[in-house]
């Protein structure tokens, strides 16, 4: 019966009569394992919720595995703020590895809803453009409308600078592929907000994490920051499989350590305006 369900994907109520033979408990198990639907049509909701760390960890692993993220001290890459870096990440990419990026999403369901609760939000966001596909996966897994935000009104039209539908009222869920030190996250938060929308809390995937700016902004503008891995995380999957020499991971860890005085010190700005 477990091949003929998986392969039908059939009602919840098809398969509670089904199993009603072997008790409640197994018809539950079969709605949880094949994510069937209910009588409305609406598909149920799976979350598994491994630990924090395992999920850091995971993404972490991921990232590496498809060259997303790069480490280049003495070459180093210079930022859009002027900063040079010995790190660099593109989170883009996880959009073209169907399986990394549905395990991704769903540590992202997992997360928000851990973290903030289950039957908090009412729509998620995306900010042009990398926010964009990353606020369709996660809507889909939370089972909630989308709507994405761009960053200037079009200024054509209905000079609309947020697409889709969002009820005056709507509690916001924004999300950004990655946060830096928050400020392109919040022109997206200030225009849901301006809008009437509420927004209480954002996640990004992958958070720098070495900035105490950003944890000051996110404070004051009263936004709880969620996320999956940071670059420690990255660095210590670095270390464990040994991907460069002793002097690259030192160079990476000083920089994670004190990033405007890395910066500063291989002809970059030392701080920022």
């Amino acid at each position: 019966m477990l091949l003929l369900l998986a392969a039908a994907k059939i009602r919840a109520d098809d398969v509670t009569v089904m199993a009603a033979g072997a008790g409640q408990s197994a018809a539950l198990l079969l709605l949880a394992a094949f994510g069937c639907r209910n009588a409305t049509g609406a598909e149920m909701i799976q979350t598994t919720f491994p630990e924090p760390a395992v999920m850091a960890e995971l993404m972490a692993k991921m990232l590496w595995e498809i060259k997303a993220v790069h480490f280049s001290a003495d070459k180093p890459y210079k930022l859009s703020s002027g900063m040079m870096s010995p790190v660099y990440i593109d989170c883009r990419k996880l959009i073209s590895y169907p399986r990394i990026r549905s395990a991704i999403m769903d540590f992202a369901a997992a997360t928000v809803m851990r973290n903030a609760g289950f039957e908090q939000f009412d729509v998620v966001a995306g900010g042009e453009t990398a926010g964009i596909p990353f606020a369709a996966f996660l809507a889909e897994r939370l089972g909630l409308p989308m709507i994405y935000v761009r960053k200037a009104p079009k200024g054509h039209g209905r000079n609309a600078q947020i697409e889709g539908h969002m009820p005056e009222g709507a509690r916001v869920l924004v999300i950004e592929d990655l946060t830096t030190a928050g400020g392109s996250m919040f022109k997206f938060i200030d225009a849901i907000r301006a809008a009437g929308g509420v927004v209480d809390h954002g996640i990004a995937l992958f958070y720098y994490g070495i900035f105490p700016e950003a944890e000051e902004r996110f404070t004051n503008g009263n936004v709880t920051l969620h996320h999956i891995a940071t670059w420690r995380n990255v660095l210590a999957v670095a270390r464990e499989r040994k991907l460069f020499d002793d002097k690259t991971l030192s160079e990476v860890e000083a920089f994670l350590d004190a990033p405007l005085a890395w910066s500063g010190r291989n002809g970059g700005v030392s701080s920022l305006g």
